[in-house]
């Protein structure tokens, strides 16, 4: 407090943050960050993470949110501090993460620097986030950042921006925090829960699919409990893995292709399908037709907090809109597993993807054989494990093969499908989870897009493991060149010594010899505190044969 008892507007930002329970700020701070720079330095609630870019500290703010439901939030200066941003907004708005970022501005009221830096960032904010604001006057602070942290966290989550300039930041007023309000969330209505458990009831082959409203808030108990009682089979989107247990009997897979995929093939038996928390922003795992001679006779239910965004390939018959969780529990209390259901065909296509990837998994080439080595990594984590996996084609070979034990325990992108997010989110992870094993799966070039951050993590003293998968090219993009008939051409280049590049952070290096040699590095990396980058030749070469070409062959045959 000032002399005239009046707060200063950036103590008061400080504090309202506190009040909505904000435990980090990540971030780069500018010159037109001081003033909140000083309030937060006697702040004794919120620790700075100082990041070596800006995308580090956004990744990091929406894995933060992924992982408790609150609002991460991330601090960036004016201009290119807010620009650097920008991917990490969308990464945050497209996959369901809460997070608030906090830029700085010159003065809007009078200033003495021309147009230096100075870029409309509200403006530029807006299309990719929930709600942007500029801060123009200090009174409005308590009201505005609730407001932020509101839309930031409220269904479909996402990120949220306000812009303090520096006058502003410096001015004093007498506005208080606004206290968070308690929100439940709707139950979804009686009448909808009964038309759903009608068609159930009078289906031969249902199915559940998982999609990413149910791993957000948190379904696994009900869902657990509604198979049990129906016996129906489920399969996941990417962003659905972990929900429920995929050592389950009645688990057919995650959609990790397009199509073509045994768990399509499962799909396609169905006649009645339950989506769960599906979001649009992941292609469906399945098509809806429309088109008069083939129209669709499958029954589609739309489970969620949202209704359904009609789409020409979706467009579910009945929709069951309110809290998630409550919707199962409420079809399971009503309803009765029928005698006429079959699931045969579907758990064939099942049998049927498990035994192609057994044999597959047992291939110890070298370079690694991305099956390979997604059975190595989850032989050797435990149940309560955390991968974090940037974005390339491993992702896909992770999607279909890695079995995910809990929810939230592999963290994959499929909405924005960035690179550049595996090393920040693998490092929010073992922040929040000190007791977990966390590892990072990376492209080498997914990892060289953040890979500075990995000075960040020796920094904060945190345990974790990251694998560089070494191709020396994008090799997502050369899979799809070869599948498209196209020359291999213009994606190859080299890489630094990651080893060398380890230690030079203080971390430490690995470079893998053979599949034997894997395994121990793995082992070791696992049970030895530190930061640890592995590097370890992948070999790509099967990957348009048996992801385009095999594994659709196979499924037709079930």
């Amino acid at each position: 407090m000032s002399g005239s008892g009046k707060t200063k507007a950036s103590d008061l930002f400080v504090q309202c943050l506190e009040e909505e329970g904000c435990e980090y700020i990540f971030g780069v701070p500018g010159e037109e960050n001081l003033d909140f720079l000083d309030s937060l330095s006697r702040s004794d609630k919120i620790k700075l993470i100082l990041t070596r870019h800006e995308q580090g500290a956004g990744f990091m703010a929406a894995t933060y949110g992924r992982h408790t439901g609150k609002t991460g939030v991330c601090l960036a200066t004016l201009g290119p501090g807010a620009t650097n941003l920008v991917t990490a907004a969308a990464y945050a708005t497209l996959g369901g993460m809460p997070m608030l970022m906090i830029t700085g501005q010159k003065p809007i009221k009078k200033s003495k620097q021309g147009r230096f830096q100075i870029l409309d960032v509200v403006s530029m904010m807006h299309p990719i986030t929930k709600y942007a604001h500029q801060m123009a006057s200090s009174d409005n602070i308590p009201s505005r950042v609730r407001e932020a942290f509101r839309l930031a966290e409220e269904e479909k989550p996402g990120a949220s921006h306000i812009e303090l300039p520096e006058d502003i930041a410096d001015e004093h007023t007498d506005s208080l925090p606004v206290k968070r309000s308690t929100v439940r969330r709707p139950a979804a209505d009686v009448k909808s829960i009964r038309q759903a458990v009608v068609a159930l009831e009078n289906a031969k082959n249902p199915v559940l699919v998982i999609g990413a409203g149910a791993n957000r808030t948190m379904t696994s108990r009900m869902l657990a409990q509604f198979v049990e009682k129906t016996g129906i089979p489920f399969l996941t989107t990417q962003l659905g893995k972990g929900v429920l247990d995929e050592r389950h009997p009645k688990f057919l897979g995650c959609a990790a292709l397009s199509s073509g995929d045994f768990v399509h093939g499962a799909i396609e038996t169905s006649d009645c399908i339950v989506n769960i928390g599906h979001d649009v922003i992941e292609k469906p795992p399945f098509f809806m037709h429309n088109d008069g001679a083939t129209h669709d006779k499958r029954t589609v239910i739309h489970v969620s907090t949202n209704t359904a965004e009609v789409d020409p390939v979706y467009f579910p018959q009945i929709e069951v809109i309110g809290d998630i969780a409550n919707a199962i529990w409420q079809i399971k209390e009503d309803i009765v597993p029928s005698g006429a259901w079959n699931f045969d065909r579907m758990l064939a296509f099942r049998k049927a993807e498990v035994e192609h990837t057994r044999q597959l998994a047992e291939d110890a080439r070298f370079p690694i054989f991305p099956p390979h080595l997604v059975k190595q990594v989850r032989d050797c984590l435990p149940d309560d494990a955390i991968i974090c996996l940037d974005n390339g084609v491993y992702k896909i070979w992770f999607a279909r093969g890695y079995t995910a034990y809990r929810p939230n325990t592999v963290l994959l992108d499929n909405a924005l499908a960035t690179m550049g997010a595996g090393l920040p989110s693998a490092m929010m992870s073992a922040m929040l989870y000190p007791e977990r094993k966390v590892m990072a799966i990376c492209g080498d070039g997914g990892f060289m897009m953040n890979s500075q951050e990995m000075e960040t993590a020796v920094r904060l003293g945190l345990n974790l493991t990251v694998i560089v998968l070494n191709d020396s090219s994008y090799g997502m993009i050369r899979w799809k060149q070869t599948n498209m008939g196209f020359k291999d051409w213009g994606l190859t280049y080299g890489n630094p010594d990651f080893v060398k590049y380890a230690e030079s952070y203080g971390a430490s290096g690995y470079r893998i010899e053979s599949a034997a040699h894997l395994a121990e590095t793995l082992a070791h990396c696992r049970d030895t505190p530190g930061v640890h980058l592995v590097d370890c030749p992948v070999d790509y070469s099967e990957n348009d044969e048996i992801l385009n070409h095999t594994i659709k062959t196979l499924s037709k045959q079930v």
